[in-house]
């Protein structure tokens, strides 16, 4: 398994509005065109932390290429008034929000 994580901003009161939003996007077919297993939203100080986890360790190359289907781009603009970018002057597409992992531990 291979997992993201998205790092932005948030309004601290827009989590409930953030998963719904989540809730109805994940409802589609896209997570399964994307290969996404899991996803989970967390919030810390007006900080937004989007864990999502993949079968295949190229789950960052499917969100890359989801990123023109109409589903994709729907949540995208559903999410505007309330997530923005966490370096607003560096991004241009999600890769540009995603954490690298340097540390990793799992129980055998």
């Amino acid at each position: 398994m291979h997992s993201t994580l998205i790092v932005a901003r948030m309004d601290p009161g827009a989590a409930a509005d953030v998963a719904r939003i989540f809730q109805e996007f994940d409802g589609t077919d896209m997570p399964h065109l994307m290969g996404t297993r899991r996803r989970q939203l967390f919030s810390y100080r007006g900080l937004y932390f989007h864990l999502q986890d993949f079968d295949t360790d190229h789950g960052g190359e499917h969100i890359e290429q989801a990123k023109t289907h109409p589903l994709f781009m729907k949540v995208s603009d559903d999410l505007k008034p309330f997530i923005e970018a966490y370096d607003p002057a560096t991004w241009r597409s999600p890769a540009d929000a995603m954490a690298s992992r340097f540390y990793h531990w799992a129980s055998s």
